[in-house]
């Protein structure tokens, strides 16, 4: 989540969020396998690479995903609640087909290196100690202005990166708690980030003062904001105060009966049934592409 998230925003999501929001697996995915749902086109298979990047904060794991050849735009993944994780990597891969270069960090490096979990299909959202461990990871991220921090250090690091064309904007897209943080990274760079995008987004809107959607006046990006079915019906004024606050500057959809974490391809099953929902997370991949093809010129 963003620096406007209390550190106990997670735990609370995940107890109302159907079990879990997502299932790690490996540290790193070969190239050729990462790239099965994307396009090699003539620049050649992504290049999936283990970094380490400095920030005034620490040393945060990420992995730095690219074409083989030439230079491109550049897009941050911010991942949910179980960070860095083969699926995350899975899906950097497949946008760096596209034509992007890719960082998807680790968001909580300050206290643990990713993954964070083994396997979160068994994580038990109902057990005190496992929420009490989930806060406690995640909870450095919640602190004042540690996205925007973060933000810098990352767009510093990209841009010593050849495959980054700095003469084109940044973009930045979040799952979960990532969709504050792409709000976060949003302000935090008006002058780099050209488009950002929250899918099934949680704590975007709250009654604080430090609201993610009160940032809005500091972003010059044009925002897409997928909202899941189940959150609508839990908040449903969220997405009429995305549209006020944002206006013109912004697309909200609502994505009919999907489940918080949809676009997520590791997702367990909820009540039998399964949370990820690959043609309405393909419709959200559409969405995404257009968005970036339109605003990281």
């Amino acid at each position: 989540m963003s620096q406007q998230d209390d550190s106990n925003q997670a735990p609370e999501l995940a107890r109302r969020e159907l079990l879990a929001w997502s299932a790690a697996a490996g540290l790193a995915v070969a190239a050729g396998e990462a790239t099965a749902a994307g396009k090699t086109g003539q620049a050649g298979a992504p290049v999936v690479t283990d970094v380490t990047i400095k920030t005034s904060d620490g040393q945060c794991d990420a992995a730095f995903i690219h074409p083989a050849r030439g230079s491109y735009a550049a897009v941050i993944i911010w991942p949910d609640i179980f960070g860095l994780r083969q699926s995350m990597r899975e899906m950097g891969s497949r946008l760096a087909a596209e034509g992007y270069a890719v960082l998807v960090p680790n968001p909580f490096y300050r206290t643990v290196k990713g993954p964070v979990v083994a396997d979160a299909s068994t994580f038990n959202f109902q057990d005190n100690a496992s929420r009490t461990k989930m806060s406690q990871w995640s909870a450095s991220i919640h602190e004042p202005d540690a996205a925007a921090r973060d933000t810098a250090a990352f767009i510093s690091f990209l841009d010593a990166q050849p495959q980054v064309n700095k003469a084109k904007k940044f973009g930045t897209q979040g799952y979960c708690m990532g969709g504050p943080l792409i709000v976060a990274t949003a302000a935090a760079a008006p002058g780099r980030i050209g488009a950002a995008a929250s899918f099934h987004g949680g704590g975007l809107v709250t009654d604080k003062a430090d609201s993610p959607h009160l940032l809005a006046p500091k972003i010059k990006a044009h925002m897409y904001f997928a909202i899941a079915a189940s959150d609508d019906d839990r908040q449903p004024d969220a997405k009429e105060k995305l549209k006020q606050a944002f206006g013109s500057q912004a697309d909200v959809e609502v994505y009919p009966a999907t489940i918080h974490g949809w676009c997520v391809t590791d997702m367990p099953q909820q009540d039998g049934k399964p949370i990820y929902s690959k043609p309405d997370a393909e419709r959200a991949w559409s969405k995404l592409l257009t968005l970036y093809k339109t605003y990281l010129v």
